[in-house]
């Protein structure tokens, strides 16, 4: 399914977070959630939220889903901005907070975007799947060396957490990307 014709879907969809659609496009490292995100972001005129802005270091995926609903959700349910503290990934530390205004349609991507906690505020839950090498080979091509030494690290963060939150079941939508 490409960008134009899911956000033709999200278009119809009914805010579920104060005033917003909240989109939430989840899956593990390497399955495409970027890309698509940043296509729908796009497509939309949405605000993109990116869980790579939220995730504080290599062991803070439980951490980051929690921050997403205190620090973008929740506020944006109340009708104010909501913040990040993004992470600088060279230097191992947390940045100053950045605020983030949504518009009516609001694209969350990244590891931890579906879980649980966010359901109440989601529109809609995607979940995005290929096959481990796949996924593998597209992370590294994209963040390099840095990712490498922490894969196998983060592997093991994403599947407690997809095991415990059942994301993938509780997905509307999957789609397949390799």
């Amino acid at each position: 399914m490409d960008a134009a014709t899911l956000a033709g879907h999200i278009r119809k969809l009914k805010p579920r977070c104060g005033g917003h659609i909240v989109v939430a496009i989840d899956g593990a490292a390497g399955s495409g959630k970027t890309t698509l995100g940043r296509g729908l972001a796009g497509e939309l005129e949405a605000t993109l939220v990116q869980m790579e802005s939220i995730y504080p270091g290599w062991d803070g995926l439980d951490e980051a889903a929690i921050r997403l609903v205190r620090a973008v959700l929740e506020p944006f349910a109340r009708g104010e901005d909501g913040s990040v503290r993004p992470w600088d990934w060279e230097q191992s530390c947390e940045g100053e907070p950045v605020a983030v205004s949504p518009t009516s349609i609001v694209i969350v991507e990244g590891v931890g975007s579906g879980t649980a906690a966010a359901a109440p505020f989601l529109s809609l839950l995607v979940w995005l799947e290929a096959n481990a090498a796949v996924r593998r080979r597209r992370a590294i091509a994209r963040d390099g060396d840095m990712f490498a030494p922490h894969w196998e690290r983060w592997a093991a963060q994403e599947d407690a957490l997809f095991a415990r939150e059942q994301t993938r079941e509780r997905a509307e939508l999957i789609i397949q990307t390799d």
